[in-house]
């Protein structure tokens, strides 16, 4: 039986439930027992569908309404990529998130479940990004050799960096300068 097949009516629960719990406690003691409790659900009703604990996060992380954001539409590249920079900020920005966060990249040394978890949140994000370049190469915005991969990893890595190492906020001149730098380079 694919475990994956079908999705418990409770879904929205557990995911949330999965990453509150994974905030408050960390990974290590992130257990189904305890998903299934705050999430008002028998664990038998997760196990039907998730096998391990970083089968329930990697489906969190992809599918929880916390960590969802919109991906923009404002007619230009780099009216997209502001839009994408502020969200990821205040995605980062959140102190629930930068929990979740801490929590599973503290993991991922050591779990390659989580890695793997992990991957398919990024992959997932760059998947529903992609319409961003799509339609910039659409314009003559964007070269068609132009990596739709790195231009994230540059963009969203500035933010991981700047937001959860740097403990910096940012504002609209930051994006803008971001934004900029990683459209234009640095070099004259």
């Amino acid at each position: 039986m694919d475990r994956t097949a079908s999705r418990p009516r409770k879904a929205d629960a557990i995911f949330s439930a999965t990453l509150s719990l994974l905030a408050e406690r960390g990974y290590d003691a992130l257990t189904i027992e305890a998903v299934a409790a705050q999430a008002g659900v028998h664990k038998t009703t997760i196990y039907r569908t998730w096998a391990t604990k970083d089968e329930v996060l990697a489906d969190a992380l992809v599918q929880a309404p916390e960590l969802a954001f919109a991906i923009p539409d404002t007619g230009s590249l780099r009216g997209d990529l502001l839009a994408l920079a502020k969200q990821i900020h205040c995605l980062l920005s959140d102190p629930a998130n930068r929990r979740v966060i801490t929590a599973v990249v503290s993991a991922l040394p050591d779990r390659p479940a989580t890695a793997e978890a992990a991957g398919r949140f990024f992959a997932d994000r760059l998947d529903r990004e992609q319409a961003v370049f799509d339609r910039a190469r659409d314009r003559g915005e964007l070269a068609d050799a132009a990596d739709a991969e790195m231009i994230m990893d540059l963009l969203g890595g500035n933010l991981w960096f700047h937001t959860l190492i740097r403990a910096k906020s940012a504002d609209d001149a930051y994006f803008e300068r971001l934004v900029d730098t990683v459209l234009t380079g640095v070099i004259r």
